[in-house]
């Protein structure tokens, strides 16, 4: 029997990771630690437009997002007054909503109906791991069932990760004094699909409030309480009632979950060691506000996935596993800066912080200025690989970072959406490389990955020029942009993204273009 991958956890970030492998063709383990799956409570709810296209590339991302709930606008609000509201174009005929609500247990759900119907795939539940150890060959996993043979290990075994714990690497960053109270309650609430978010309401005076919709007439609703909330004795002494009932009033209402959360900020110190990878979780925890644990993490898992199976199949070059770090690491150091700021307004850790927080919600019913100042979570988006040593470089000048800002269509962005006959661009990526044409078909490659050569005729989202050929990765990011590529330039592109460094010609002749 061939050596499989083993992914400790089987939430859905490892779920996600072992069918991602399958797509290559490679064996995996899931080891769980729980005897069972908890069929309830939301946790993250929240899923962005492009990692549903990651789902979708396994066979799930049309079911969860029809069963889920659509949300095109959130409205915030400082006690009565509504301060703003965003607004999100819907998902058209290019592509998903660009937010769906589902509770993670339902993610897991039909995740785990996909990795049971396939064959190279075994979930194993009981099956905690107790530690490992490397070799030249590849890992060996000790699990109370005794030991299993891997060629390579995911970690996506949680904030509390025994892989992590094992390899030895620090958890740095910072916990919250704060703790939330979350519930998941069943009522006919008024307010349609959107997300509310309510500064000092006078039913929470001087925190916050957050609601989201989730399908079956759930709401999903967070209060931030203070550091000494007992959960059992709130719900004892009637305070929880009282909490929902400031929100739903005589409508009735059933509770289907609560829980309370203390909050934390962390980031493992490397997500690379040998033949280890940690993901989701296990490699670095966030606040709630943005929706950016979940998501980030099964970005985690599409970057294991492709980089573990060119490993395998004999693709990589000697910095392709490791790049996994220099990529998800930058991505969660970038998504733990805009939480942190978020987090810093929500909850000020000073007398100073807290009075400009009174002062900005003060001026924001009039002042756009400082609406813009409000901060009650920045939405997920993709992370760029601009700094990516698999990235062919390109010239790019004043790359907007910050939430919201459109990005540019240059190396290391997720290639954008378009039609084309018979469904969307996104749809034709395989488990090897893409190369988009728009003018003519790209030149044919000598390269041992599978390549897919495509002429775009309707490349608007690409911003076309004559002779411009993008090569777009596994994973739908793009590590070139090319003009007047040839085979020669498109073939070192490739090999500099598996990994192969220096490759001849490869940044030379693209840092002769920028973008337009």
């Amino acid at each position: 029997m061939e050596t499989p991958v083993v992914i400790v956890g089987g939430g859905p970030v490892g779920l996600t990771a072992a069918l991602l492998l399958a797509r290559f063709g490679v064996p995996s383990v899931v080891c769980e630690a729980a005897a069972e799956r908890d069929p309830v409570g939301s946790r993250s709810i929240c899923t962005q437009r492009d990692v549903l296209d990651i789902l979708h590339r396994v066979g799930c991302g049309q079911q969860l997002a029809a069963e889920g709930v659509t949300w095109t606008h959130g409205r915030t609000y400082h006690r009565d007054v509504e301060l703003f509201r965003i607004t999100f174009p819907a998902g058209g005929e290019a592509g998903f909503p660009p937010f769906v609500n589902i509770p993670q247990a339902r993610v897991e759900s039909v995740l785990e109906a996909a990795v049971a119907a396939e064959p190279l795939i075994g979930l194993r539940y009981g099956t905690a791991v107790t530690g490992l150890a490397q070799d030249r060959d590849g890992v060996v996993v000790s699990t109370v069932a005794g030991e299993l043979r891997a060629t390579h290990v995911i970690g996506a075994d949680g904030c509390h990760s025994v892989v992590r714990e094992a390899l030895g690497l620090p958890f740095e960053g910072e916990s919250f004094a704060d703790r939330f109270l979350i519930a998941d309650i069943r009522a006919e609430l008024p307010f349609g699909p959107q997300r509310r978010f309510h500064f000092d309401p006078v039913w929470n005076p001087g925190r916050q409030v957050l609601l989201h919709p989730q399908p079956d007439s759930v709401w999903r609703i967070d209060w931030q309480v203070p550091a000494g909330f007992d959960l059992a004795e709130a719900r004892a002494s009637g305070e929880v009632d009282a909490r929902i009932r400031r929100i739903t009033g005589e409508t009735p209402y059933e509770i289907v979950w609560l829980s309370a959360y203390r909050f934390a900020q962390r980031t493992a110190a490397s997500y690379v060691e040998g033949r280890v990878l940690l993901a989701g979780d296990a490699a670095h925890v966030m606040t709630p506000f943005g929706a950016r644990g979940l998501n980030s993490g099964i970005a985690d898992a599409e970057n294991a996935a492709w980089k573990i199976a060119f490993d395998r199949l004999g693709w990589a070059g000697p910095a392709l596993l490791g790049s996994y770090h220099d990529e998800r690491h930058a991505a969660a150091v970038e998504n733990l800066r805009v939480t942190g700021r978020t987090m810093r307004f929500l909850v000020p850790p000073d007398e100073a912080a807290m009075a400009r927080r009174r002062e900005v919600l003060a001026r924001a019913a009039d002042d756009p200025a400082a609406r813009a100042e409000v901060d009650s979570g920045k939405l997920y988006e993709p992370y760029w690989y601009l700094d990516s040593p698999l990235t062919t470089a390109w010239e790019v000048h004043g790359f907007p970072t910050e939430p919201g800002l459109t990005r540019p269509v240059v190396p290391g962005v997720l290639c954008p959406d378009a039609l084309m006959p018979g469904g969307r661009l996104r749809e034709r990526f395989g488990p090897g490389f893409t190369l988009i044409g728009t003018d003519r078909v790209p030149p044919a490659v000598d390269t041992p990955v599978p390549v897919v050569r495509l002429r775009l005729d309707d490349a608007e989202p690409l911003g076309p020029r004559p002779g411009r050929v993008w090569v777009v990765r596994p994973d739908g990011h793009l590590a070139a942009v090319l003009d007047d590529a040839d085979s020669e330039s498109l073939g070192a592109a490739i090999r500099r993204a598996r990994g192969f460094q220096g490759s001849p010609g490869g940044s030379l002749r693209a840092a002769t273009g920028s973008h337009p």
